[in-house]
């Protein structure tokens, strides 16, 4: 089984928009880490993807100067909350929330919402083989 996560430290914040009852952060590029289970070896990607949070408020953020790069942070669902990385897929009702740091500035994002889920835009392209 393959797992496949954003990595958000160095991942580029492009755009934050509310939307009606949603806010979307727009990561272009993402870039995202590819591990086969069962092999040391993981690959670097990198695409465009939106993180939505439906019903949801931005709470911090709304001035910082984008894009920007993303300094790390957490993003939660429910009783999980994920450090420096978000699960591809992912996609999930009840409480939402994330809490990520930017480049060049001590104000955060944070967002608060009822359901979190990404949208991807277009295939992956490579970057590189990780080795440790």
């Amino acid at each position: 089984m393959d797992l496949t996560s954003i990595e958000l430290p160095g991942s580029m914040i492009a755009d934050i928009k509310v939307l009606d009852e949603e806010v979307r952060v727009r990561f272009e590029p993402a870039y995202l880490v590819k591990t086969m289970t069962g092999s040391d070896e993981r690959t670097r990607w990198r695409q465009n993807i939106e993180l939505i949070f439906d019903s949801g408020e931005l709470l911090e953020g709304g001035t910082i100067d984008l894009p920007a790069g993303c300094t790390g942070g957490d993003v939660g669902e429910n009783i999980y909350t994920y450090r420096d990385m978000v699960p591809i897929p992912l996609e999930s009702r009840g409480q939402a929330h994330c809490d990520l740091g930017v480049e060049g500035s001590s104000l955060r994002i944070r967002i608060q919402a009822e359901g979190v889920h990404l949208a991807r835009e277009g295939m992956p392209k490579y970057i590189e083989h990780l080795r440790d």
